[in-house]
């Protein structure tokens, strides 16, 4: 039976509706937010931030999944192998900048495999130790690592993490030994750091004022170019004596690759927005955050320059995980 001329017309309109359409109605149902490390972290603060900017705003769930595992790559993995429909996103961290560096072998691209959307903030990180290491500063420190070598222990996030790597920069930058004792985030290592199983790290600001504030833990340092305004009196490692020190962390959100690019600008608008207002600003600072709430194609740019600049690391530090 042949289609009445009004159904033909119907037809034509629906495939010929905008993307626009879709993205305005968006979302429709809950949306799956994989955070990939374990709550307490940086990772998992800023998530739900974003959870709750994104949930504010369409007034549909967006609910956080913690997958940990792999210095952030299993929770990645997952994002990128799921449904680029829109109701998988995901926060892209430091972990993705890092991985391709030094892992020989991934399951997943980070730059072809995932859709950035924005990258949110940067996370100056703080050198802490524990209170009874002798050390106020970085030479302090230095003086005791050298004269025990591989008798410190520095906690990380995980192998390939971004505290594992600015370590093992400060490690090739000054000689110094100490021993590695990963963890499946910040949470566990800055526990285990506090009860003196382990002696300093590079923690992120954002994971760990609190505990420096309380003086369970001494930051000696930060790990940016400039200081940390929060705390302005801090060094920064390169003022400690580490010339050319410059590193931290970061955290985004991003999509599985295809997911349709009307979503990618709707989220990416939303949280750029709440990002932006004083209010918002301010309180990332006091947590230990400075935003950033770029453009999907800055933070692409973005996160192609740290994966160049951690391979160069990763190079000089002899540094590959199977």
């Amino acid at each position: 039976m042949n289609k009445h001329p009004l159904q033909y017309i119907a037809a034509l309109l629906l495939a010929l509706c905008p993307l626009t359409a879709i993205a305005q109605q968006y979302p429709v149902k809950p949306v799956r937010f994989i955070i990939p490390f374990p709550p307490g972290g940086p990772t998992y603060i800023m998530g739900r931030m974003a959870t709750d900017m994104l949930g504010k705003a369409t007034g549909q769930q967006f609910i956080p999944d913690n997958r940990a595992g792999a210095g952030g790559n299993i929770g990645a993995d997952l994002c990128a192998k799921a449904p680029a429909d829109g109701y998988t996103l995901c926060m892209i961290t430091a972990a993705q900048g890092v991985s391709p560096a030094v892992y020989k072998k991934m399951s997943y691209d980070p730059v072809k495999d995932l859709a950035t959307i924005t990258l949110m903030a940067s996370l100056p990180s703080l050198l802490t130790v524990h209170p009874a290491l002798p050390a106020k500063n970085v030479k302090e420190l230095l003086n005791i690592a050298k004269a025990k070598p591989d008798a410190l222990t520095y906690a990380s996030t995980g192998n390939g993490s971004s505290p594992h790597m600015l370590m093992e920069m400060f490690k090739f930058m000054t000689g110094a030994k100490m021993v590695h004792v990963p963890y499946k985030g910040q949470a566990p290592a800055v526990l285990d750091q506090i009860s003196g199983q382990v002696q300093l790290a590079f923690n992120t600001a954002i994971g760990v004022l609190p505990q420096v504030e309380a003086g369970r833990l001494r930051a000696i340092a930060v790990s940016s170019k400039e200081r940390f305004p929060p705390m302005p009196d801090l060094q920064t490692v390169e003022e400690g004596g580490v010339k050319g020190f410059d590193g931290g962390s970061w955290q985004g959100v991003g999509a599985p690759a295809g997911t349709p690019a009307d979503i990618i600008r709707r989220v990416n608008t939303i949280l750029v927005t709440e990002l932006k207002t004083p209010a918002m600003r301010d309180l990332m600072l006091k947590r230990g955050a400075l935003v950033s709430a770029n453009t999907p194609d800055e933070f692409s740019a973005f996160l192609k320059a740290e994966i160049a600049k951690w391979t160069r690391v990763a190079k000089a530090g002899n540094i590959r995980l199977e």
